[in-house]
């Protein structure tokens, strides 16, 4: 008999834990970036994000209602397109968010006590495998503390920065443009600061009426975060301009200090941490969550699939999860080499919206129901997967050619797995 996991989640802790997942340590960091690729045109590349993440958002929000279970989109993938394609879904996602889990550490290392990385990452993790292996709940209130605290540091930056002297709003399309192709590219490393939202749908088991909440959750964290998002930029651009945010290493650091209120530059520094510990948790969460999921059904260990009972979670597959980010936080710097994980996480939502569009032509009375209920709600019809599958794809080929050549070797050895296994 399958065990099960708590259904403790309501609609407001669903939400938080995916602004925990969104508003983390990417607003504080791949602004500079994206405006290096993008020039003046930032902020249209904020829209395209925007665009593709809305269109996966709702794609994962409806599969979601239907199948509440872990896993995320290697359930959908495997209850809509078969077995084959909710394991790649699950491998890209499980092997590319291990890596980032250990590089989010390293980061919170590097922010919090530079000279000890490594140690502190180590600790990070082994305190938020902790927290997760209290309980969700745990999790959950944890997140609303961390998510606090970033908003509360973000809001104290649009303000002191759009209130300075030194704010010019022509500064905001001055520049030189990156072109579509730079568009294309500062959309593609803006995404994933909205790809959070993954994180509500798999936790799909542990929500309470799911076909209500989750629904409710998703696009209502990704409306604030994209607020969030778009303050940020118009209050950074205003300041530094395109060409000085692509140089800053620090931007939002760099633009409270040039206008003028050098001593918000360590709180904003506290902030970073806290966010990338927010980060942190929820990726933890996400990556033991589709563990379960996949050794349930023997992709791995099946001692994973054990459900603690009591606390009612997936100890063996959190502790699992944990100790291999503690190896990697502590042996290797990965910070600057996930290139592949970014190219997983497209290709995962890819599925997602490819399992989205099979909904669409379902005859069976359960889908139809579903559907039915989606198109009250948001009007979602097939339009919307197929948009985000292109985008997701579009997204994936921009990236660097050494990422995509990496991403696609990753996937290939998951293939190589399964064959092999299948025999």
């Amino acid at each position: 008999m399958t065990q099960r996991l708590r259904r403790s989640l309501g609609v407001f802790d669903a939400v938080v834990i995916g602004l925990g997942s969104m508003v983390g340590a990417g607003i504080f960091a791949a602004l500079g970036p994206a405006a290096g690729a993008a020039g003046s045109a930032l902020l249209l590349g904020l829209g395209l994000a925007a665009v593709i993440a809305y269109c996966n958002a709702m794609s994962s929000a409806r599969l979601a209602a239907l199948y509440p279970a872990s896993g995320g989109t290697y359930v959908y993938g495997r209850e809509r397109l078969g077995p084959f394609w909710g394991y790649l879904a699950g491998w890209a996602f499980v092997i590319g968010k291990t890596a980032s889990c250990a590089a989010m550490a390293l980061t919170v290392g590097a922010y919090a006590w530079p000279d000890h990385a490594h140690a502190v990452a180590v600790g990070a993790v082994v305190a938020l495998t902790a927290v997760n292996y209290g309980g969700v709940q745990k999790s959950a209130w944890l997140t609303r503390v961390i998510v606090a605290v970033v908003l509360a540091v973000l809001v104290s930056v649009v303000v002191v920065c759009l209130g300075s002297a030194a704010a010019d709003a022509g500064r905001l399309g001055a520049g030189a443009s990156g072109g579509p192709d730079g568009v294309l590219r500062a959309a593609g490393l803006l995404f994933f600061a909205f790809a959070g939202y993954a994180r509500i749908a798999t936790l799909g088991e542990e929500v309470r009426d799911p076909a209500r909440t989750i629904p409710r959750a998703i696009p209502l964290a990704l409306g604030i975060a994209l607020v969030v998002y778009v303050c940020v930029a118009v209050a950074v651009l205003s300041v530094l301009g395109s060409g000085g945010l692509a140089d800053a290493t620090a931007p939002l650091a760099d633009a409270v200090r040039a206008s003028g209120v050098p001593g918000l530059v360590p709180v904003v520094r506290v902030g970073a941490a806290v966010a990338a510990l927010g980060s942190l948790l929820a990726l933890i969460l996400g990556v033991s969550r589709t563990t379960l999921a996949m050794a349930r059904d023997g992709h791995l260990p099946g001692a994973l699939a054990a459900v603690h009972p009591r606390f009612q979670v997936p100890h063996r597959a959190e502790l699992a999860v944990g100790v291999v980010v503690a190896v990697l936080a502590a042996t290797v710097d990965v910070r600057g080499a996930i290139g592949f994980s970014s190219f997983g996480v497209l290709v995962y939502y890819a599925i997602a919206n490819a399992s989205a569009w099979t909904l669409g032509s379902s005859r069976s009375t359960e889908s139809a129901r579903s559907s039915a209920r989606w198109a009250r709600f948001s009007g979602l019809s097939r339009v919307v997967p197929v948009v985000g599958f292109a985008g997701c794809l579009a997204l994936a080929f921009a990236l660097p050619v050494p990422s995509v050549l990496l991403g696609v070797g990753v996937l290939t050895v998951g293939v190589v797995v399964y064959g092999v296994r299948g025999r």
